[in-house]
């Protein structure tokens, strides 16, 4: 079973507290960990795993609304720096990791606390402490729901 899949599911049931607007061809969710402020996930709502799956003018929509999406964020959030990241190894189901990065923001792990969102360790991306509190995620759905009414 695919994650994203059950993800998309908790989001059209209601039940998922992390989604914050449909689009035509995904959902906005802000991703679980939040180290990096503002962590966003963009789904694409059917089951694909490669971007040339898409006919072209649903790959257009796709890639236009992520790039919405990621301005978004950025005004939210005041990134220095968007990075995006489709991967896929993990979870093949079709979606956009959207990070707004600060100078610095990696510490200690970076080159002058810049570089690659990979160099932060795993495990301390992935800890429990990086959650967001429950007043913290609905303030993150309200700030990016925000900006996403402005660029829509």
């Amino acid at each position: 079973m695919c994650l994203i899949c059950d993800r998309i599911k908790m989001i059209e049931g209601g039940a998922n507290p992390y989604f914050v607007k449909e689009m035509q061809t995904g959902y906005v969710v802000i991703g679980d960990h939040q180290h990096f402020k503002g962590y966003t996930l963009f789904l694409f709502k059917r089951h694909e795993t490669e971007l040339f799956h898409l006919d072209m003018k649903e790959r257009t929509l796709f890639m236009q609304e992520m790039s919405i999406v990621a301005e978004a964020v950025s005004r939210a959030f005041c990134a220095d720096k968007m990075n995006y990241e489709l991967l896929g190894n993990g979870d093949s189901h079709l979606h956009w990791h959207l990070f707004p990065r600060k100078r610095g923001d990696l510490g200690e792990y970076g080159v002058n606390g810049n570089g690659p969102v990979w160099w932060y360790p795993r495990e301390k991306f992935y800890d429990d402490a990086a959650r967001p509190s429950e007043d913290e995620l609905k303030n993150l759905c309200e700030k990016l729901s925000s900006e996403l009414n402005k660029a829509m």
